[in-house]
């Protein structure tokens, strides 16, 4: 399925709108996302996993389990560096992937995985993530659930044009991705 990620929650002091749509696929032992995205800045400060990356061109993907209380978020901006955590909230139980998880989650992008200051222009890219069901189900027996609660978004915090898209409408007064109560469902078998 391919989902556009075209929500902007906050017209008024962000109104930047890259196009990006997300493909969403599955082979019973991984779920697959692929991001293509179209915009006018580009920026790759962050190479390490586990970094800011939010503040980079950015793609970012939060699901939610049938039946957990808490969430996963995982972020990834253009050139592959990533954060990954199961959380309760934005602050809350925060539990960060370790380097041996996050090194399993396969990464394909357009650009190299080397640093870059903000660039003007028009860029087209992609970010390609294999994230492995046991991973999603934190070491429980995985079964490929048929739907998952989910988000998906595209930022650049520290671009001269930030944006805060989503797929998914959220209705806060500022950007905040952490609220898995504006997750949508999708359908994945």
């Amino acid at each position: 399925m391919k989902y556009s990620v075209d929500q902007v929650n906050w017209p008024e002091e962000w109104p930047e709108k890259p196009e990006v749509t997300v493909e969403v696929s599955n082979d019973h032992e991984a779920l697959r996302l692929q991001y293509h995205v179209k915009g006018e800045q580009l920026r790759a400060v962050t190479t390490e996993d586990q970094g800011p990356v939010w503040e980079d061109s950015c793609v970012e993907f939060f699901c939610q389990v049938p039946g957990e209380r808490g969430y996963m978020n995982f972020e990834c901006n253009c050139i592959g560096a990533m954060v990954g955590s199961w959380r309760l909230s934005r602050a809350e139980e925060v539990q960060p992937f370790t380097a041996d998880e996050m090194g399993r989650i396969e990464r394909k992008c357009t650009y190299p995985r080397e640093a870059f200051e903000e660039k003007d222009g028009l860029y087209e890219w992609t970010v390609a993530l294999r994230i492995p069901l046991d991973l999603i189900f934190r070491g429980k027996a995985p079964v490929f659930p048929q739907k998952l609660r989910c988000n998906f978004y595209k930022c650049a915090d520290k671009t001269k044009r930030p944006h805060f898209l989503s797929w998914q409408k959220i209705d806060l007064p500022q950007p905040n991705f952490h609220c898995p109560e504006f997750f949508g469902e999708i359908e994945l078998g």
